[in-house]
């Protein structure tokens, strides 16, 4: 195994539109969502140590989760998990890992994931990301792993690659922001664009420097503190300095204002699981098309539902169609599924009627 390849474990967000399972305490990365004996942040880790060493992944999360991290992840050690003490979007945490790790072996080419993707086809995923790997290995090239549509989704961004060339690997011509339902099927039927899963690839060395270029006040930020990176010093130079950082995401940040970017069509299977809609899409479904995770139901007129309780609660569910029902200690949510998107919104009105602890 390659002991200059390195991951950037994404596993920071809270995953709000899964809630009551998902909580600030306790998101959605930490749960078994699919019902499969492995948490999606352990899957994902599982998925990377195929082709990248395990002591070279590295977690990067919010310091509230570093308990967490260390307990589903027994193999990974203290100083494999970056913690934030502010949430600052995708930026900032990407280039204080990257500023560690270029430390640690200046030679380092890197794959970004978040923790909370489902892809099955392992093998393929892993062919791909080899694929970037040794072009960045061989070229000053910012990579991500496209998606290739398949149907006019409005929740994504896209990724527009260049038409003319016929190789695996294809310039990016430009990103485009999550677009309403017209242009997402101007975009499909133009043939050359991708969804944006937020899968990376590159280089330290070229990520670094993209940062100096295109966002020299955050560069100079995290800079300042590299004799502290991987000492005993590091935690107190970034409590005090990373709340001082800005909020941007990285593909703002640099991928969509350099001009070295590629971009691979994933071969694989990919579903982002962002939401209880997403999540009923990846499940199997019995005759009448309703999901389970852990519940033992008795459906009567019932067709289309997304059903989740802890193991072995029985669920009797009589005239509902196409609703999402969590049972979840002191929460239970019956939510049609048309609406899923507004799951956010509701949470917040639960916590300004029945407190906090409930998110």
């Amino acid at each position: 195994m390659n002991k200059n390849y390195y991951a950037i474990l994404m596993a920071g967000g809270v995953g709000s539109r899964f809630w009551p399972v998902s909580t600030e305490a306790f998101p959605k990365q930490f749960h078994d969502m699919l019902g499969t004996g492995d948490t999606l942040i352990q899957k994902t880790f599982q998925r990377l140590s195929r082709l990248i060493p395990k002591e070279n992944i590295f977690i990067l999360t919010n310091e509230r989760y570093n308990d967490l991290v260390l307990e589903q992840l027994p193999e990974v050690k203290q100083r494999q998990v970056v913690l934030e003490p502010a949430m600052r979007n995708t930026a900032p945490c990407i280039l204080y890992a990257s500023l560690k790790i270029q430390k640690e072996n200046p030679d380092a080419v890197m794959i970004v994931a978040p923790s909370d993707h489902w892809i099955e086809d392992e093998t393929t995923f892993s062919k791909n990301v080899q694929q970037a790997f040794d072009f960045c290995g061989e070229n000053n090239a910012l990579m991500t792993l496209g998606i290739q549509p398949t149907f006019p989704n409005t929740g994504y961004g896209y990724i527009e690659f260049d038409k003319a060339t016929s190789n695996v690997i294809k310039p990016v011509n430009q990103f485009r922001e999550k677009p309403d339902y017209e242009t997402a099927k101007q975009f499909i039927a133009q043939g050359n664009f991708l969804w944006n899963a937020g899968i990376f690839m590159w280089n330290v060395k070229t990520v670094i420097e993209a940062f100096k270029t295109n966002q020299p006040s955050l560069y100079a930020l995290f800079e300042t503190g590299v004799s502290t990176y991987n000492t005993d010093s590091e935690s107190d130079f970034i409590k005090e300095n990373y709340p001082k950082a800005e909020n941007v995401s990285v593909d703002y940040a640099i991928m969509e204002t350099s001009k070295n970017v590629f971009v691979i069509a994933a071969e694989f299977d990919w579903n982002d699981l962002g939401t209880w809609g997403s999540l009923y899409d990846k499940l199997d479904k019995d005759e009448v098309g309703n999901a389970v995770v852990h519940a033992k139901t008795l459906a009567e007129d019932a067709s289309g539902n997304m059903i989740r309780t802890k193991k072995d609660k029985i669920v009797v569910v009589d005239g509902l169609q196409d609703y999402i029902i969590v049972d979840k200690e002191e929460v239970l949510l019956i939510y049609p599924k048309t609406k899923e998107q507004d799951i956010k919104k509701v949470l917040q009105k639960v916590k300004d009627k029945f407190g906090n602890h409930l998110g």
